[in-house]
Parts: C-alpha cells; structure tokens; sequence
C-alpha cells in the first residue's frame, strides 16, 4: 500500500489541465497581452491581428516546439476546443462591456490564484516536451533540454518575432540577449525532468513534478507580493558564475596586484639610488672644503 505522500503526488500528476487551469494560463497570457501600450486601440482596429498575436501568446511554446522538431508549426489549430476557450478569453478581456473582466483581475488574489495555476501548466508543458522529444530522438538529452524549454517557455521568443515583423521589437527586451526568470527557471526545469527520464535522477516522476510546481508557484506567488523579479535565482547565478566562468577575472586580478607591486619596487630602488648619490657628493664637498 502506497504511503499518504505517494497518493498525493501521484493523484497531482494525473491531474487534467482542461479546462481551469488552461483558463488560468489563457486569462494571464491575454492579459499581459492587454497591459502593452495600444494594444486596446490595435484590438479595436485590427481585431485579427490582435487575436493572432493572442494566439502566440497562448500557444507559443507549441509552435517553437513543432518547429524545432520540424512539425507543422500551424498544428495548434487542428485542438478547436482550446483554440475556442483561448478565443472567447480574448474576446471577453478586449471587448467586454464596461471593462469587467480586467477590472476583477485586477483584484491582487485573483492575480495570485490565476498565476499560481500558471505556473502549474509550465510543469505539465515541459514534461510533456521531454516526453515528445525522446519519442524522436531516443536518450537525445540536448534535444529533449531544448525542446521542454521551447515547451514551457517559447511563448516568450515567439511573442518576441512578432514585435519585430510589427516594428515593436527592441534588443534590450530579447530574451536570447537578456533571459527573463520565467525562462530561467523554465530551462531549470527542462534540465531536471530530463535527468530523471534519462535515470540519472533517482527520483519518481510525479514525486518530481510536485516538488518543482510546488517550488514554482511558491517562487512566484512571492515575487508577486514582494513586488520583485528574478530575485530567487540571482545568489545561484551569481555562485555558478563565480566557480564557471570566474577564473580568468582572479588570474587577471593577481596580474595586476603583482604587476603593481613589481612596479613599486623599482620605483622604490630608483629613488634609493639618487638619495646615495647625493649623499656621496656632499662627503666628497666636505673633504674638499677641509
């Protein structure tokens, strides 16, 4: 008989992620869609292009996936069901009378919960990614990284191509250039789950899954309160960054602390050497004078 905790953690990974908590990603990703600068306006004048760029917002981690694994990039459309909830959310958020859906999002608790349910759908997405990458490429772990990563986290650098064909795009907001926490911890993630389906994680699956949503709701949840971003991960970075790629900076560091004290003592003989030679000038003015 299997222990409280094993029930538990199995039961979560079972869990379905249609319809609510698919709701729940769709809500916040439409939203963040809504707060850029004129968007509202564009939704008004161009409803077509806005539900597109809504639809990357929602989808993009499928459409990076499929073109990474050389699939129809367009094969998120043959899901109607998703595709009609992602359509009504927009619709409602962008044209709804009086504001109504923005205004109740707006509520901090409801921002907490539908996040929160988010990042449960990032767990399931990367897990999901491993899985479909090692049905083609059987124990590929560079592939089976890239492609959970893409899974949980190519919204973002889908979203990014599209302000560049729109004009929008500036280098300072790239994500190949400067990686936002969400993909950060999404590439963490890739990298766990993929050890453990290649076994070199001795840990279950769903054991594994709990703890990393667990980790990523609590993580997020918190900078949403504390109003901060990327904190959690930056003492880590900074550790790595210190023991990988830290070396050549102390080398160079020791070149010029030596470097300088060298120098230091030969400045130090040079003056010496003057001082004497002036010492021995005025002996010899003095023998002369007597």
């Amino acid at each position: 008989m299997d222990s409280p905790w094993e029930e538990l953690t199995l039961a979560f990974s079972r869990t379905s992620m249609f319809p609510f908590f698919d709701i729940a990603h769709y809500l916040v990703s439409v939203m963040a869609l809504k707060h850029r600068p004129g968007a509202v306006e564009g939704a008004w004048r161009n409803p077509v292009s806005s539900w597109f760029t809504a639809m990357l917002h929602c989808f993009g981690g499928g459409i990076l996936s499929c073109i990474l694994l050389a699939e129809p990039p367009l094969r998120f459309l043959a899901n109607h069901t998703n595709i009609l909830l992602a359509s009504s959310i927009w619709y409602i958020i962008f044209f709804c009378p009086w504001d109504l859906i923005s205004q109740g999002y707006s509520f901090l608790p409801v921002q907490l919960l539908a996040a929160g349910m988010k990042e449960v759908t990032r767990t399931w997405k990367i897990v999901g990614g491993v899985t479909h990458a090692n049905s083609y490429y059987k124990n590929g772990w560079l592939i089976m990284i890239a492609i959970g990563w893409a899974q949980g986290a190519g919204g973002i650098i889908i979203t990014n191509f599209e302000r560049l064909v729109k004009g929008d795009w500036k280098p300072e907001g790239d994500e190949w250039l400067k990686m936002s926490y969400p993909s950060k911890v999404t590439l963490l993630g890739s990298l766990i789950f993929t050890f453990q389906h290649t076994k070199h994680l001795t840990i279950s699956k769903h054991n594994l899954m709990f703890l990393y949503t667990i980790f990523l709701v609590t993580t997020k949840i918190t900078m949403m309160i504390t109003e901060t971003s990327s904190v959690t991960l930056a003492p880590f970075e900074d550790i790595l960054s210190r023991m990988l790629f830290g070396w050549q900076n102390q080398f160079s560091l020791c070149d010029k602390k030596c470097g300088t004290k060298s120098s230091s003592n030969g400045t130090g003989s040079s003056v010496s050497k003057p001082m004497t030679d002036g010492l021995d000038v005025k002996r010899k003015h003095t023998k002369k004078t007597e």
